[in-house]
């Protein structure tokens, strides 16, 4: 089978968590690649402002505000990019918070939000724009998760569980999707330059960019793999990571954020 990569006169693109960061950047870089981008987030003003920096580029941005936890908002969204888009060709799922867990000062509340915004807002997305790629034959789908997917981290209980849990069911739609000509792709970017990354209480390494780590994600898209991961060096000693035996892999861990100096979080 040949692998699918969309293209501007094969339809639209759905991005989600498009205001700022990743998403943002990358409904630029797609709309300069000649894509008609529906761009969604919560904040109207940011995408009516994205939608402004865009004119004159080969293609154009269109704000679709939302929030993903909205189920029978984003159904409305996937339905809208059919009607006046061409049709959905390509959709990327980016839409994520970042809420620091300490476990001293643990909130289920944290939790509830996360895996609320992070994993069923990917749902909430996901079901509408695959019905409309069944229709067509043909789709491209991307969930943007994360390395700290790969295994535990500091402050990324909620966080990483959510982006763990998105690698998965990516892997596991798969083998599904490949029957009927829908391609799903994981993305898994290291650490990059956002407002999700601003507080983090530790050093991060190989820190990227949005621009850049648009700029990679759109390449992947055009590629054949199944996962888009960068930068390629800091990926490949965290994948290597997991081969350890766990006293060996929490000591390099803890090293490398120096978080057994930390002070215990307080109320």
């Amino acid at each position: 089978m040949t692998t699918y990569s969309a293209r501007p006169e094969d339809g639209s693109v759905w991005v989600t968590g498009a205001s700022s960061g990743i998403g943002r950047a990358l409904a630029v870089k797609l709309a300069r690649e000649g894509f008609t981008v529906f761009a969604t987030a919560r904040s109207e003003d940011a995408l009516a402002e994205l939608e402004r920096d865009a004119k004159g580029i080969n293609g154009k941005i269109i704000a679709a505000p939302g929030d993903v936890t909205d189920t029978k908002a984003m159904e409305g969204i996937a339905a809208r990019i059919d009607a006046e888009g061409q049709g959905l060709a390509l959709a990327v799922f980016n839409a994520g918070i970042y809420l620091p867990v300490y476990g001293e000062t643990l909130k289920v509340s944290d939790f509830d939000k996360s895996f609320s915004v992070n994993l069923s807002g990917v749902v909430n997305c996901l079901v509408p724009a695959l019905e409309r790629m069944k229709a067509r034959g043909r789709g491209q789908l991307a969930i943007v998760s994360s390395v700290t997917g790969y295994g535990g981290m500091p402050t990324s209980a909620a966080y990483g569980a959510t982006k763990a849990a998105l690698i998965n069911m990516a892997e596991s739609l798969k083998f599904d999707l490949d029957k009927f000509g829908v391609r799903i792709q994981v993305i898994n970017p290291g650490f990059v330059d956002t407002p999700a990354t601003a507080d983090n209480a530790f050093t991060m390494p190989a820190l990227m960019q949005p621009e850049d780590a648009a700029a990679r994600i759109a390449d992947g898209l055009k590629s054949k793999s199944f996962e888009i991961t960068f930068p390629r060096r800091f990926i490949y000693a965290l994948k290597a990571l997991q081969f350890l035996p766990y006293p060996a892999y929490f000591a390099l861990m803890n090293a490398a954020t120096k978080w057994k100096t930390r002070p215990l979080e307080t109320e």
